[in-house]
């Protein structure tokens, strides 16, 4: 394992640093790497580090929505009001749409198999969207009207959406039936999120500001907190599914509404926690997109199948673009606002490769076609929407004079 790991990281700095001279996307590379040690080609990566790479996606997709909101600012979400609810689900909402009616007639594949494959395609990514929305932020881009935080807190909760109702639907596919309990996993799911969010926040800020502690042990306060709210779903998962109560709660939900907490009411401390987890997040990354690589059956990806997703795909980007013009319809955005706010939904990966192979792993018999779909995605949109957004943002959006106070 030992050798997996340290393969993995030389390899995947030294191949990031390349595709960002070429300007693509570092995850581009982690993920081509990771297919070639995968056991589908080299069959190179150690069966023990496989075999706990769940465990790790989750940790990696935990850090980015700290991160995300560790930079969410609630006033300027405040200011947003209409556009910023609506973008945290209907550009989703409309890719499911489209898979829903396209992946059975392209695909062959149930309407039930067509929504849990929805629910893997339809998460815009915070790998990609959050780094570049920060960026924004500090150069004074699109600080006028908000866009780096619409963008930022539509993409975040967009995902957690997403996933809630991934785990919705693979109970669907599971069990081919439909349980009308399953809608009330998402109410749920949000509320209980915010109040776990909510009182691990006040714990937080309590602990912070009555015992002076160092910025690393408040930075491992932070993480061990997001870890303990991925254990505590994890528990009630397992409740749920013994008990047939539908009742859960989005942990990633509360990660991102501590992070908003703490931003809201000691921004300080907030900043330089969240310098920290940039720093995780540059080993994270790597292991994140390598591993998900690894575990992708490439005779599958690059048969008509993987022909056949590449154009689902393309379909179901034009329903969620849809969704997103409909979500930013008669506001106070300019055409090229809207025009980069647009493209800014178009990337995927982060949550493409978190969920992608659990399918696969858990069995189902559709687990091989999500997984193949999740990685198709993550090639195709992730080089495309980063170099649209990084060669267009000085032309679509207005720089303000005065930075942002990032305080």
């Amino acid at each position: 394992m030992f050798l997996s790991l340290g393969v993995i990281f030389v390899l995947g700095i030294i191949g990031g640093m390349i595709f960002e001279k070429i300007h693509l996307p570092k995850i581009v590379f982690y993920t081509i790497l990771g297919i070639l040690l995968g056991p589908s080609v080299l069959g190179f990566l150690n069966e023990d580090l496989l075999a706990i790479s769940s465990y790790l996606r989750q940790i990696a997709l935990m850090i980015i929505l700290t991160r995300s909101g560790l930079s969410l600012n609630i006033k300027k979400l405040k200011e947003i009001g209409r556009p910023a609810i609506l973008m945290c689900f209907l550009p989703a909402t409309f890719e499911f749409i489209g898979v829903v009616i396209f992946g059975p007639l392209l695909l062959g594949i149930s309407y039930f198999e067509a929504l849990l494959l929805g629910s893997v395609l339809g998460a815009v990514s915070p790998a990609i969207v959050v780094p570049r929305m920060i960026k924004l932020q500090n150069e004074g881009y699109g600080d006028k009207n908000h866009v780096p935080e619409l963008i930022m807190a539509g993409s975040s909760c967009d995902d957690i959406y997403v996933i809630t109702l991934f785990y919705a639907f693979k109970g669907l596919v599971a069990t081919n039936t439909f349980d009308y309990w399953i809608l009330l996993e998402i109410p749920t799911s949000i509320i209980f999120g915010v109040i776990l969010g909510v009182i691990f926040g006040i714990i937080l800020i309590f602990s912070f500001k009555k015992i002076k502690l160092p910025l690393i042990i408040k930075a491992i306060l932070v993480f061990g907190s997001g870890l303990i709210m991925l254990g505590i779903e994890n528990i009630f998962t397992v409740y749920n599914i013994s008990t047939n109560y539908h009742i859960g709660i989005s942990s990633l939900l509360g990660i991102i509404v501590l992070g908003i907490i703490l931003l809201k009411y000691m921004p300080s401390e907030a900043n330089l926690i969240k310098k920290s987890y940039d720093s995780m997040w540059n080993g994270f990354e790597i292991l994140l997109f390598t591993l998900v690589g690894a575990i992708v059956d490439v005779k599958y990806a690059f048969s008509t199948t993987g022909g056949i997703f590449l154009g689902l795909i393309l379909l179901a980007l034009i329903f969620r673009s849809i969704g997103v013009i409909i979500s930013i319809s008669f506001t106070k955005y300019t055409f090229k606002e809207k025009i980069f706010i647009i493209m800014s939904y178009l990337p995927k990966a982060t949550v493409q490769a978190s969920i992608g192979g659990i399918a696969l792993s858990e069995g189902l018999a559709c687990g091989s076609m999500i997984l193949t779909g999740a990685v198709i995605s993550i090639l195709l949109t992730a080089p495309i929407g980063a170099i649209l957004m990084d060669s267009t943002y000085k032309y679509l959006l207005n720089k303000s004079i005065n930075l942002p106070n990032r305080e």
